[in-house]
């Protein structure tokens, strides 16, 4: 990481089911953080649109090449100048699926880098409909660190973000910011929200910026927002707590990363280990 402090934020979102209206919130949201002094901010997970399944996803989502949402979201990178990092949007496939993917855009709008969703959010949740994202989605299979303005950044998407080995990764292969784009349901977002992303920021000493879902969706879902920025040393910086759109601004200091894994070095003190399952004496 350089020693420029950088400003940051995080969008939240209530993204429906029409691309050219989320992609209206996420320019409205982008020039207001532009104003506010950033230099980078990052979109929730499906921002271009929240589908309810496979079927829906199949009228809304097409592939990378000649993508209308992606194009937009470059010429919001220029009108703007900022790092653009589209939290995810559904890429369709050959074979039928689609990839759950995050795009950053530079300040000329060019693609940067591109991060597939690894962890398949495949779950029950209390209070909630089943979730069975494999049924529409390919899985990543490779992690992402890459250059932001005056940081290296890792790249995850929501439920990546109860897996720390792949925090780890990132951060030893130099990200000092992680870039945790979500849409939390309501009953896991109250409960591991906040615990999950400064664990993650503990653990490897660097920056949290999550982007969230948030509200009543049309697609029936409710998701628990809270985008939040959360420092090297696990303190929430900046949280937006209402449902509405909108946006939190954060300062990223370098020193503080560099001073966060000297304090407790955690990364640095990892050892390989094997297990051995004890069976008890016969």
């Amino acid at each position: 990481m350089g020693d420029e402090n950088v400003r940051v934020a995080a969008l939240q979102m209530c993204s429906g089911l029409s691309p050219e209206a989320n992609l209206d919130v996420i320019a409205r949201l982008s020039a207001e953080a532009a104003a506010a002094g950033a230099h980078y901010v990052l979109t929730p997970e499906v921002s271009i649109a929240f589908a309810r399944d496979r079927a829906e996803l199949a009228t809304l989502a097409g592939p990378m090449e000649d993508n209308p949402a992606l194009k937009r979201c470059a010429e919001i990178a220029r009108e703007t100048g900022l790092f653009l990092h589209l939290g995810s949007l559904a890429v369709a496939l050959e074979n039928g699926l689609f990839a759950n993917r995050s795009v950053l855009f530079s300040p000329d709008g060019q693609e940067v880098a591109r991060y597939d969703k690894i962890h398949l959010f495949d779950a029950d949740p209390p209070n909630d409909r089943p979730y069975r994202e494999s049924a529409s989605y390919q899985g990543g299979t490779e992690a992402v660190v890459t250059q932001a303005p005056g940081f290296g950044l890792g790249m995850s998407i929501c439920y990546d973000v109860r897996f720390p080995q792949l925090f780890a990764t990132l951060a030893n292969g130099g990200a000092g910011v992680m870039a945790v784009p979500a849409a939390f349901t309501v009953p896991t977002g109250r409960a591991h929200w906040e615990i999950l992303l400064r664990a993650r920021a503990i653990e490897t000493g660097s920056y949290v910026i999550a982007a969230a879902q948030a509200g009543q969706h049309e697609n029936g879902r409710a998701t628990w927002g809270h985008s939040m920025i959360v420092d090297p040393w696990g303190a929430v910086v900046s949280v937006r707590a209402e449902d509405s759109p909108g946006l939190v601004l954060a300062d990223i200091d370098p020193a503080r990363v560099r001073d966060a894994r000297e304090r407790l070095p955690a990364l640095a003190n990892a050892r390989p280990f094997s297990l051995s399952v004890n069976q008890g004496l016969s």
